[in-house]
């Protein structure tokens, strides 16, 4: 009848590549890259690498080297990396967001690079002096 019409409304359907579940950084990027239905080559372009590293990544291949992961964080709009609790964790997820190799953050902290292998490693601690230095320089580091 003309007066009388029906509209089905349903959620589209994820994509068969859709992760099921997030357990990895490349499980997240995917999410993310479909979510806004991106091209691996546009999410590549973003981040500074070849489309067949975004491929390696979102497949879980290969873990994205820690140089990227500024450049990921700020593509995802948030840190995937779990929130830490110990000075450890804290240290070695500041120096991976910062996308420095222990070598170089030891460089910017005025340290030896096994001195700051020992404190990520929760070998050992820093001295009252060394924690002042580096919440110092992370703050500058966080600034930019």
């Amino acid at each position: 009848m003309p007066f009388c019409h029906a509209e089905l409304r349903a959620p589209k359907p994820k994509p068969e590549r859709y992760p099921k579940e997030i357990n990895t950084l490349g499980d997240h990027i995917r999410k993310r890259r479909l979510d806004l239905g991106l091209l691996q080559k546009q999410v590549a372009d973003q981040i500074g690498v070849y489309m067949a590293t975004i491929s390696g990544w979102e497949g879980n291949a290969t873990p994205p080297a820690i140089r990227y992961i500024p450049a990921i964080i700020q593509f995802l709009g948030y840190d995937p990396l779990p929130p830490t609790s110990t000075l450890p964790e804290r240290l070695v997820i500041a120096r991976r967001g910062l996308g420095l190799s222990q070598l170089k953050m030891a460089e910017r902290l005025g340290v030896d690079e096994t001195t700051l292998q020992g404190w990520e490693a929760g070998r050992h601690q820093p001295t009252k002096k060394s924690l002042g230095m580096i919440q110092g320089v992370l703050r500058t580091m966080w600034r930019g």
